[in-house]
């Protein structure tokens, strides 16, 4: 197989960059909590307003999450392109197909070990 490194690597820089401008993007846009300690009486519409809110920030947290571990994931694979190991699996050491790396371009596992590992 032969991998185009430079292509990959710039994939995932790209990738970095744009995981990264959306944690800012989050961060300014957080909205502030305003907790007086007071007990709030809802009316109808009003629960539905927040029960809409706490949908969309429980979401969002969720997105967070999963930009995390992908932005994990792209720097460890950064590394590996340093170390020599990209497209190499990480647990049985087999060239990584060139259509899962174009996929997925941070993918460290082959497909029957990513199988392998999410069956438990």
């Amino acid at each position: 197989m032969s991998i185009d490194i430079d292509r990959r690597r710039d994939e995932l820089l790209a990738l970095r960059d744009r995981l990264l401008v959306a944690a800012r993007a989050r961060e300014h846009h957080e909205p502030q909590d305003d907790e007086t300690g007071e007990l709030h009486t809802w009316g109808q519409d009003e629960l539905a307003d927040h029960a809409s809110e706490t949908f969309v920030r429980e979401l969002d947290d969720s997105l967070e999450e999963h930009a995390g571990r992908v932005l994990r994931e792209v720097e460890t694979a950064l590394a590996r392109i340093d170390e020599g190991t990209y497209g190499l699996c990480a647990a049985c050491g087999r060239e990584i197909p060139e259509e899962r790396l174009e996929a997925i371009p941070y993918a460290t596992l082959c497909v029957e070990d990513k199988r392998r590992l999410e069956r438990g």
